[in-house]
């Protein structure tokens, strides 16, 4: 019989991986800024129109902007953390699922422990 089980996949930190993270990290960032001034803009646009209650106007482009600088200041913690994120550290990047073989006789315990995925540099570097 097969099982369905999820599988962690753990990323080795590395100074490659630091700084491709960091990238990310950068990039979605500035994305997210990008957005604030186009919705910023896109408000006065509007308010401009008269065809909407300013208050509401206001409201709704408000909201969206404090999502989007919340996410920017996760993601400035985010770049701080992993600034003094010791190398060889490993980071759960995500869940996969896998197909395991279940016979009779196969010790339970074994069978549904954690298992984990190990890459290195992109490279599959164990599996637990």
């Amino acid at each position: 019989m097969k099982l369905i089980q999820t599988v962690e996949v753990r990323q080795v930190v590395t100074e490659r991986s630091k700084q491709t993270l960091a990238a990310s990290f950068l990039q979605r960032k500035q994305q997210l800024e990008r957005e604030c001034d186009q919705l910023r803009f896109e408000q006065k646009r509007v308010e401009k129109s008269g065809k909407h209650p300013p208050a509401l106007v206001k409201h709704y482009f408000a909201k969206e902007i404090d999502e989007r600088i919340e996410k920017i200041k996760l993601l400035e913690f985010q770049l701080e953390q992993l600034r003094i994120l010791p190398l060889g550290s490993e980071l759960k990047e995500r869940d996969v699922e896998a197909l395991i073989e279940v016979n009779v006789g196969d010790r339970w315990e074994e069978v549904t422990k954690a298992r984990a995925i190990i890459i290195e540099d992109g490279v599959v570097k164990e599996i637990r």
